[in-house]
C-alpha cells in the first residue's frame, strides 16, 4: 500500500499559530518533486508542541490541500491509548490514507502492552503504520512483536527508526510487513534487504533527490541509487547536527521557504552549526 519517498513534513509557524500559506506551498513543493506521501504531525512536524486543536487542523489542512494527488499518512500517536484512539479516529474521519502510530513514549510498556495498544488502534479501521523510534520513546518494538502485529487487520507497515539494520533484517525474516526506513542514512541498506521506502526528514529540503534514490532502488538500478545516496550523504548527516527538526527547519529558512520559528523546548540552531549548515547548503546549490 505504501512505498517510495514519503516526507515527514515540518510544521511552519507564524507568530503564535501555524503558517497555513507556507504549509500549502511546502506541500506543492513536495508533490512537484516526486514525493509519494506527506506525513504531517510526526516528530519532524513538532507534534509534541501542537495543541489538540492544531493537530486536528494540520491533518485536515494537509488532506484537503493534497486532494488525492498523493497519499497522506497522518501522525496519530500518543503516550496513552485513549488519546491515540482519538487521533486515529480523526485521521480516518478526515480522509487520511493511513495513521502513523508511535510506541507510547515515557510509559515504557511491555511487549504485551504494545500489542494491546496497537490492536486497539487497529480496530478504528484506518490502515496503520507502526512507528518504532526507541531513541525518542524509551521502548522498542521487538521483531517478534512486529511479526505478531503484522497479522492484525489494518496493520500495513512499520516505520523503522531504531537505527538497527539487525532489527530490520529480523523483521523481514519473520514476516512480510512493509518496512519503511525512518533514518535517511539507512534508507539504501534497508531498501537493499527488502524495505519499500522511507519516511524522510531530508526530503523536506531535497525531495527530488530522496525520491530519485528510492525510485532507483525499487526499480533495481542500484548503481544510480548508490550514487544518489552518497551524493546526499553529507546532507543526511546535517539534518542531525542538532535535534530534528531544528536543522531541517533552519535549512528551509535559509532557502527562503519558511520563517525560522520553533516552539519551546525546540529552539534556534547554534551559530557554529548554522555556519556549517549554510556552507553545506551552498555546496548543494540550495542557497546562494
Amino acid at each position: 500500500m505504501f512505498s517510495g519517498s514519503m516526507t515527514a513534513l515540518v510544521t511552519p509557524f507564524r507568530d503564535e499559530g501555524v503558517d497555513w500559506d507556507t504549509m500549502g506551498k511546502l506541500i506543492d513543493f513536495q508533490i512537484e518533486n516526486g514525493t509519494s506521501a506527506i506525513v504531517p504531525c510526526g516528530t519532524t512536524g513538532e507534534s509534541a508542541t501542537l495543541s489538540h486543536e492544531e493537530h486536528d487542523q494540520v491533518v485536515e489542512f494537509v488532506v484537503k490541500k493534497v486532494a488525492g494527488r498523493i497519499k497522506v499518512i497522518a501522525g496519530a500517536g500518543s503516550n496513552n491509548t485513549a488519546e491515540a484512539l482519538r487521533l486515529t479516529r480523526h485521521a480516518r474521519e478526515t480522509g487520511a490514507d493511513a495513521a502513523l502510530v508511535i510506541t507510547p513514549y515515557y510509559n515504557k510498556p511491555t511487549q504485551a502492552g504494545l500489542i494491546k495498544h496497537f490492536e486497539a488502534l487497529a480496530e478504528v479501521g484506518v490502515p496503520l503504520v507502526l512507528y518504532n523510534v526507541p531513541g525518542r520513546t524509551g521502548v522498542s518494538i521487538a521483531p517478534e512483536t512486529v511479526a505478531r502485529l503484522a497479522g492484525v487487520p489494518n496493520v500495513v507497515a512499520i516505520k523503522e527508526a531504531s537505527g538497527s539494520l539487525e532489527q530490520v533484517n529480523q523483521i523481514l525474516n519473520l514476516c512480510e510487513i512493509t518496512v519503511l526506513s525512518g533514518d535517511d542514512m539507512l534508507t539504501l541498506p534497508i531498501l537493499a534487504v527488502g524495505g519499500r521506502g522511507v519516511i524522510s526528514v531530508a526530503a523536506n529540503v531535497v525531495p527530488d533527490g530522496v525520491s530519485a534514490l528510492v525510485s532507483s532502488a525499487l526499480a533495481g538500478d542500484w548503481e544510480k541509487a548508490r550514487a544518489e545516496h552518497f551524493r546526499l550523504y553529507n546532507l543526511f548527516k546535517a539534518m542531525f547536527y542538532e535535534t530534528n527538526p531544528i536543522p531541517a527547519k533552519t535549512s528551509l529558512a535559509l532557502m527562503g521557504m519558511i520563517r525560522e520559528q520553533f516552539r519551546l523546548p525546540m529552539c534556534e540552531i547554534s551559530e557554529a552549526n548554522r555556519k556549517k549548515l549554510s556552507e553545506l547548503l551552498k555546496s548543494y546549490g540550495l542557497v546562494s
